[in-house]
């Protein structure tokens, strides 16, 4: 097996030299460093990053526990995790806890008994175990999409204020009996989702109709009854908002199966936009979050308070895009 010696050797460098390329831990002359590289290329020598965190005590590894990876907003996060994990040299666990507050807390202990430097995760309904842990062992962490409270670094989106705007949007194209599909009860995006609705009726002089607020527990199915819930009642919503897309999906199914077309019949708009939104008959309406940048950011985050464990904490929330499409009743645009 190629040793840094050999590579010293070949480039005629000391091993130092060799191991400063490598760790990037002190500015080498372009032209050595070349010849270095070139060297490493030729004898295809590679670096043996457990060595070296076991004297380090770093592994230079970042553990990502993320419900729900098939969904394709977190897919995007997945993508900017590993981005910003691999432009600073970091890999990547990953473990899906599926939003289930005891298996969430198993999986953050795995990740950090496998030695991760530190964790990015998007916590359940109920973290307080997992957030016990990690807080109780100092292990550096990340909390993505959802919230725990003060003291902790974090990273999401904003909730509120692009869902008040979609009602507002709606009720100025003449809508004032608007529903809402909730999301899971107790994540922070449910309360400020239901937040900005209720913020949106009030803007517009709406009331707010508790019959028109219905948990659809952030899936498909739970979606599918959430709207069959709503469509039943005495008065029922010329609009729908849908708080994630999931629930949009299980909303076009309930849709669909009462012979509904949208908007002819009732109007839809949506929080989350997907690649395929716009594939949709009608184009649907829809809040866009910036996911990958969601990633990368809690990538930077967490990097920042591995390189200063004693800075306060931050929450960083990034701004969501309103794309109107025909969904909501807009005409369609050249």
């Amino acid at each position: 097996m190629t040793t840094m010696v050999d590579v010293a050797r070949r480039a005629g460098v000391s091993v130092a030299t060799v191991s400063h390329v490598v760790n990037d831990t002190r500015p080498v002359r372009p032209d050595t460093r070349a010849a270095v590289l070139a060297a490493i290329e030729e004898l295809g020598y590679t670096h043996n990053t457990l060595a070296r965190s076991l004297v380090t005590s770093r592994t230079r590894s970042i553990g990502l526990a993320v419900s729900a990876i098939s969904n394709p907003y977190f897919t995007e996060i997945l993508q900017g995790v590993e981005a910003g994990a691999l432009e600073a040299g970091y890999s990547l666990l990953i473990a899906d806890p599926h939003d289930d507050p005891r298996h969430e807390r198993k999986v953050v202990q795995l990740l950090h008994e496998r030695r991760v430097d530190g964790m990015i995760v998007a916590p359940s309904a109920a973290p307080a175990e997992m957030v016990d842990y990690v807080t109780k062992r100092q292990v550096p962490t990340v909390f993505l999409d959802r919230l725990v409270g003060d003291g902790f670094d974090q990273v999401c989106a904003e909730s509120a204020g692009p869902v008040r705007r979609l009602v507002e949007h709606l009720a100025d194209a003449g809508h004032t009996r608007i529903g809402l599909v909730a999301g899971l009860p107790g994540l922070s995006t449910t309360t400020e989702r239901v937040q900005g609705y209720r913020e949106g009726l009030r803007a517009r002089g709406l009331p707010f109709a508790p019959e028109l607020l219905a948990g659809g527990n952030s899936e498909a199915e739970g979606a599918q009854d959430a709207t069959r819930h709503l469509l039943a009642a005495p008065e029922p919503p010329t609009a729908i908002i849908t708080a994630n897309n999931a629930m949009t999906i299980g909303a076009l199914q309930a849709l669909r199966g009462l012979g509904l077309e949208v908007p002819r019949d009732i109007a839809l708009a949506c929080f989350d936009d997907f690649s395929w939104a716009d594939l949709f008959t009608p184009r649907l309406t829809a809040i866009a979050q910036p996911s990958k940048e969601l990633g990368t950011a809690a990538v930077r985050l967490l990097l920042e308070r591995l390189d200063d464990p004693h800075r306060p904490p931050r929450t960083i929330r990034l701004p969501c895009t309103v794309v109107h499409r025909t969904s909501c009743g807009c005409p369609e645009t050249a």
